[in-house]
């Protein structure tokens, strides 16, 4: 039998981080990782394999982030919990006793088993194993036509990608909108232009009604009767949380299969705690469980179980899930945080919108410089900041991440339009014209 004072189930995001912060905390505990995969893929990479790194190998995570921290490694699949005598059994390894336990088995990619033909040959859900994404990849190869179906980050990235290999490539989203989870209306339809124009056919308020083929994939029938040829399809339509082993351990899960937890990741069993996708999420504003699965999000929660698995010592610091993206579509970056304009209407906040667009450069005429396009979301009263979308160039990720923690922290537009930036021609916007100063400032001029 093998022991281990801390046992983490699963070693993506979650599992990785939720390891290393107990380990870096407790360090003299035995921490012990096990998960199914030989090699970590990068989640957020995986499109990228297709056509910018082509090649699978260049988007794993290094096990040295585990071992240089002293964290043992076992490859293998935990296949039942005993929660009341702290037993994991495992396929190969038999069993391991533990003193506490964070589960982190993520998500599955959602299977369309409405769709007829879901399960024929070259039909491609996106999976986090190394083998299996090197027989996408393949088959992508030897493509020509291809067709994903779902307009959210992973659809439209793939997409991309597909795309820079000189394939035909077609984007069906059911919805009227892409990316219509993340942005309102005027940043989806930026993002619609660009990839319309590097050619990829995009079809919204579109239904995928068939997978034609007899053994594999020739072509996708729409609901108008339509008929897309196609080689192979791409499935983006999702994920669910990854919950069987909980949910047969006799774990509590809500209503969308998700792990129930406390705001220090503690599950309805003693001793043991769960991270990541697995796990249930709740808005940040309204405490509603909303299914925002990101690295992002599971990489906090890892952080808060890890530090508190022995001991309460982050006190209250999962105040919900803020649903921070960003994303690039060709040489544009785009991203936001908290709630929607759309979302912030049908939650009944009173809200003042602040907009503002720059250059992200001065001057504007410098090399590469690139226009930023600002949209902030306030509550009309308070003037609390509680969402942000941002389009321009690669200063974009980082500037949400700064409106993500006012957010977290419920700066007011006041604060925002006073906060002190450091600024470089090269670099950044301009000092006078700095967009986050300057939207919060024209949100002010309309309260």
């Amino acid at each position: 039998m093998i022991e281990t004072d801390v046992l983490v189930v699963g070693g993506s995001a979650g599992g990785i981080l939720a390891a290393l912060s107990a380990k870096k905390t407790y360090k003299d505990k035995k921490v012990t990782v096990v998960r199914m995969t030989k090699k970590v893929m990068v989640p957020c990479g995986i499109p990228y394999i297709f056509g910018t790194l082509k090649d699978t190998a260049k988007n794993v995570i290094p096990d040295s982030m585990l071992t240089n921290a002293g964290i043992d490694i076992i490859i293998d699949e935990v296949l039942k919990i005993d929660k009341d005598n702290n037993l994991a059994v495992t396929r190969e390894n038999g069993e391991i006793k533990y003193d506490k336990m964070i589960m982190a088995t993520g998500s599955l990619p959602l299977m369309p088993t409405f769709i007829p033909g879901y399960d024929i040959e070259n039909v491609y859900p996106i999976k986090k194993d190394e083998d299996y994404l090197k027989i996408v990849q393949e088959s992508i190869n030897n493509a020509n036509d291809i067709v994903v179906i779902g307009g959210g980050f992973i659809g439209v990235e793939m997409a991309e990608q597909i795309k820079a290999l000189d394939k035909n490539v077609t984007l069906i989203e059911i919805a009227d909108k892409l990316l219509w989870q993340a942005f309102d209306a005027e940043y989806s339809d930026m993002v619609e232009a660009i990839i319309k124009q590097k050619g990829v056919v995009i079809k919204t308020n579109t239904k995928v009604t068939k997978i034609l083929g007899e053994t594999k994939v020739e072509g996708v029938e729409l609901e108008n009767g339509e008929i897309v040829k196609a080689d192979i399809v791409i499935l983006g339509m999702g994920v669910v949380p990854n919950t069987k082993l909980a949910k047969e351990t006799g774990i509590k899960l809500n209503e969308k299969g998700a792990i129930v937890v406390d705001e220090y990741m503690r599950t309805s069993a003693a001793n043991i705690f769960a991270v990541g996708d697995c796990a249930e999420k709740k808005c940040f504003f309204t405490r509603k469980n909303v299914p925002i699965l990101l690295a992002s999000t599971a990489a906090n929660e890892a952080k808060i179980a890890g530090v508190n698995v022995f001991n309460l010592r982050l006190v209250k610091e999962n105040k919900g899930t803020i649903s921070a993206f960003s994303t690039k579509i060709y040489d544009t970056a785009f991203a936001a945080a908290g709630l929607t304009e759309v979302q912030a209407k049908k939650e009944g906040f009173d809200i003042v919108i602040g907009e503002f667009s720059t250059m992200d450069k001065h001057p504007g005429s410098l090399p590469n410089a690139k226009s930023i396009k600002m949209k902030l979301i306030f509550s009309r009263y308070s003037g609390v900041i509680i969402g942000a979308q941002i389009s321009g160039g690669e200063s974009v990720g980082e500037m949400i991440n700064i409106l993500s923690l006012a957010i977290q922290k419920g700066l007011t537009a006041s604060e925002l339009n006073t906060f002190q930036t450091a600024t470089h021609p090269l670099l950044t916007a301009s000092p006078v014209s700095y967009p986050i100063n300057s939207a919060a400032l024209d949100a002010l001029s309309k309260m």
